[in-house]
């Protein structure tokens, strides 16, 4: 883009700005007008003038934001990632295995005794165990190695552009100009995931607005190549959003053989001598902590998998990444870090289900009147809510996990049904 075509008048600038307002609250991409005239979505170099008068009338009056405006173009490969779906789901033991492996753990001792006085400081600053800032930095970016190569602004305008979630990008991309504006990075430096997610613990720019710090003061918050900024941040958002160090994030545990499945959700927090009560124990049958803490059991593989007793600190690293595979894995690898041995629990034999395998599960859970929404071929919690419903009518373990089991029992039923 050159600067010349950023150098419309604010006449006309305006007048792009109010068409672009009709065109987002209009019912389809297009709109028309009173003489039923269809008039286009705008084309990026004219909505990218907005974007910059925008910039400009908030006070991001730097060369930097122009700058780094001037010089992107769509990149069509970040909306196919961002339309991709994975063909297949991935295990338990498979996301496991490939997440804290035996070469992830031996770096990841080497750098915490590395950088142990860093942390240590940290620690007592904010409150957030070593281990567990070490763990989270080897899953993000394998310790610094993987920041992703894509440029933040080229890849958050791309997507504030697209119509799917415009409105949450679009703010991203302006938090992420306000950090070329206070000069915490350079343009070139300024690389993460298709996304927009940055640095070494792969904040979206919002999350660094709010939370990155400069610990090392000098005068940048800079979580690209300073690790003390780097840890200093990742712990002011871990403390910021609940996190206490006082305890762990969780243990692995045996259930009693008669243990309600109903009982397996985030949502249920018991305090532990309750769980007690109900026959839980640790993996090798010892009795629970006698710690005053609340818990809840989750099954990230249904039944016939590993169990868990999971803490608030759990439901912290949840809220850095949602899936509960990640959380277990950042917990467990922590626990590597400082000796602790591998999951106890036998490893049974697991397949993943396609994504059209979960679409016609779906849609056989909706015809038998169990309502997993729209089949889309991801497995979300209103398809495990359907599936437990199913799986209790037809006195199967109500687990909710969508496996092979799962699905030939459902289209087991459904076909004696329909035949």
């Amino acid at each position: 883009m050159t600067t010349k075509r950023l150098s419309h008048s604010k006449q006309k600038i305006k007048f792009i700005l109010a068409l672009m307002i009709m065109a987002v609250t209009s019912s389809s991409p297009g709109f028309t007008l009173a003489d039923d005239t269809a008039i286009p979505k705008p084309s990026f170099e004219d909505w990218l003038t907005v974007v910059l008068y925008e910039a400009r009338e908030s006070g991001l009056t730097s060369g930097r934001v122009e700058t780094a405006l001037n010089t992107i173009t769509p990149n069509r490969r970040v909306i196919e990632l961002d339309q991709k779906q994975p063909e297949f789901t991935q295990t338990f033991w498979a996301y496991l295995d490939s997440r804290v492996s035996s070469n992830r753990i031996e770096r990841g001792r080497e750098l915490l005794a590395q950088h142990r006085e860093l942390l240590t400081g940290i620690e007592e600053k904010y409150r957030v165990q070593g281990r567990f800032l070490v763990a989270l930095w080897g899953l993000e970016t394998n310790f610094g190695s993987h920041l992703g190569g894509f440029p933040v602004i080229e890849s958050l305008a791309t997507l504030a552009y697209d119509d799917r979630r415009s409105d949450f990008f679009r703010s991203e991309l302006f938090d992420a100009l306000t950090i070329l504006e206070e000069n915490h990075v350079d343009i070139d430096d300024m690389v993460g995931s298709w996304a927009g997610a940055m640095g070494q613990p792969q904040f979206m720019p919002s999350t660094f607005s709010r939370y990155a710090v400069d610990e090392d003061d000098d005068g940048r918050k800079d979580i690209w190549g300073s690790l003390p900024d780097v840890f200093g941040s990742a712990s002011n958002y871990l403390s910021g959003i609940g996190w206490d160090n006082k305890y762990t994030w969780g243990r692995e545990i045996q259930l009693p053989t008669d243990f309600d499945l109903d009982q397996a959700a985030l949502r249920i927090m018991k305090s532990l001598p309750s769980w007690e009560e109900l026959g839980v124990r640790r993996i090798d049958g010892r009795s629970l902590p006698n710690t005053d803490i609340d818990a809840a059991v989750v099954l990230p593989a249904g039944h016939r998998g590993p169990a868990f007793l999971v803490y608030n600190n759990f439901e912290v690293i949840l809220n850095w990444n949602r899936s509960l595979l990640y959380a277990i894995s950042v917990g467990h690898l922590a626990d590597r870090l400082i000796g602790l041995g591998p999951l106890k629990s036998p490893r049974r034999a697991d397949s993943p289900l396609s994504r059209n395998e979960v679409t016609q599960l779906q849609e056989r859970l909706n015809t038998l009147g169990y309502d997993a929404g729209e089949p889309d071929g991801q497995a979300g919690p209103r398809t495990r809510a359907a599936l437990r419903a199913f799986q209790k009518e037809n006195e199967l373990p109500a687990d909710g996990y969508t496996d092979k089991r799962a699905y030939e029992a459902v289209v087991e039923v459904a076909a004696r049904i329909s035949g």
